[in-house]
Formats: C-alpha cells, structure tokens, sequence
C-alpha cells in the first residue's frame, strides 16, 4: 500500500510539473528579444560584442509546444549569423522561464584570429529570464556556436548574453 501511494505522489507532482508550464505560458505572446552579449568569452581568440535581434513566435507546435524563432546577429570582432530555429519556453511558475533553443545559422566572418570552419554554424542557447507583468522579459543566456562537424576545422564558440523580450501585443 505505501508503494502504491509513493507512486501516487510521484504521478500528481509530475503531472503538476507538466501541466504548470503549460497553464502559465497560455498567453504568451510573439516577441521581439534583443541581445547584447561577451562574443567568444571562453576560449578568448577573437573576442568582441555581439548584438542580436530575434523574432519569437507565439505559436507552439501541437504537444511538443516547441515555438520557432528567427534571429539576425553579428560580433564586432566581425562575425555575423542569421537562422531560424525553434525554442521552448518551461515556466517556473509565473516569473520564471527557462528557454533552451537550437537553430541552423547561415556564417559568415572569418579571420585570421578565429576560423569558424563552415558557412553553417548551429547554435544552442539556455536562456533564464524573468517575467514582469506586462510578459516583457530579462534574461542571461549562454550560447554555443558549432558547425557539428561539417567542416575541417570545427572550433566553436560560446556567447554569453543578456536579453530583453518585448512582447508585441
């Protein structure tokens, strides 16, 4: 009986972690997110600001609730990527999101100092932010750069980033 009751508990606390997310991004609108951030801050080659824009939408794939997103960014030390991708929004209660997001990006800016090895470049991001009353949004987010292997040279590249996400209504 104890082990049918721990399985119950089990089942009603996960079944409230699944279904919290959901209730509390229900009305989330599409955003413009704006990113400013340290280029290249781990391995130190060829280091720079980078600015991004993102375009966020609202609409949630069925059951899997991923949202895509399209972006546009470049890194003063002469780096630029633009892709799309998709994104997921978890909710921590109404305050919290943590969005993990991977896209494909189109590269380009190679130097001398930093070789990134291919014209197509993926890039995966956390992001944690917080949520104010109005849905805008401010996060820190670490990014990580790769071309997965398609090219000769694969070095790669992290980014760490503050973002602000406007909603747009």
């Amino acid at each position: 009986m104890t082990r049918l009751r721990g399985f119950a508990v089990a089942v009603i606390g996960l079944s409230g972690i699944a279904v919290g997310p959901v209730a509390a991004g229900a009305d989330d609108p599409d955003f413009i997110s704006v990113g400013a951030g340290w280029f290249d801050f781990n391995r130190q080659k060829d280091q720079g600001a980078e600015f991004r824009l993102e375009y966020r939408s609202d609409y949630k794939a069925p059951y899997l609730r991923f949202k895509p997103f399209a972006a546009v960014g470049g890194a003063s030390s002469g780096h630029f990527f633009l892709g799309a991708g998709i994104l997921w929004d978890i909710y921590f209660g109404r305050r919290w999101v943590v969005t993990p997001s991977f896209a494909p990006h189109y590269y380009t800016g190679s130097d001398d100092k930093l070789d990134m090895g291919h014209a197509v470049e993926f890039r995966s991001q956390l992001e944690v932010a917080y949520r104010f009353d109005d849905r805008s949004r401010l996060g820190l987010a670490v990014s990580h750069y790769s071309n997965a292997g398609l090219g000769d040279e694969n070095p790669g590249t992290e980014t760490l980033s503050v973002y602000y996400s406007i909603p747009l209504r």
